[in-house]
């Protein structure tokens, strides 16, 4: 779990050092804009952005029930964060597996990636797609006419 925070904690590290400095050189007001410019991509590259992650094997029984996708995904992908905030609300429909704490979630991405961890990968009907167009996962939401 502690991986899936890295880059979070990253950012903010890098922005109190950077921030720190600036207090000396520039003045409180320039440090504390760029604080927030820190703390703001650390956020983004949180797990707060996401829905609340379940495991593949419970996303899966819940996917059969609702037929809504299941989405493989890990923080810090630049491409998990576009599928995300490009879904709007809509994301809330999905099920989110976070491959970096759900070994399960992981292996399943892997068996369908050629032994790769590529993500977003989303499965539709027991089907995966590797990347595909938010738009795309928008429409898989809809219920067939």
């Amino acid at each position: 779990m502690m991986r899936a925070w890295t880059l979070a904690i990253l950012f903010l590290l890098c922005g109190s050092v950077v921030a720190t400095g600036l207090i000396f050189s520039r003045g409180l007001a320039a440090a504390v804009a760029l604080l927030l410019v820190f703390v703001l991509l650390a956020v983004v590259h949180s797990l707060l952005v996401f829905p609340r992650s379940i495991g593949a094997s419970e996303a899966e029984r819940r996917s059969a029930v609702d037929g809504r996708p299941v989405v493989f995904w890990r923080s810090g992908c630049k491409y998990c964060l576009r599928l995300r905030f490009r879904l709007g609300r809509s994301a809330r429909e999905l099920h989110w597996v976070d491959i970096w704490s759900d070994p399960a979630g992981a292996a399943a991405v892997r068996a369908v990636n050629d032994g790769n961890e590529t993500v977003p990968t989303v499965v539709v009907a027991g089907r995966p797609y590797v990347n595909p167009s938010p738009e795309w996962v928008r429409e898989q939401l809809r219920p067939s006419a």
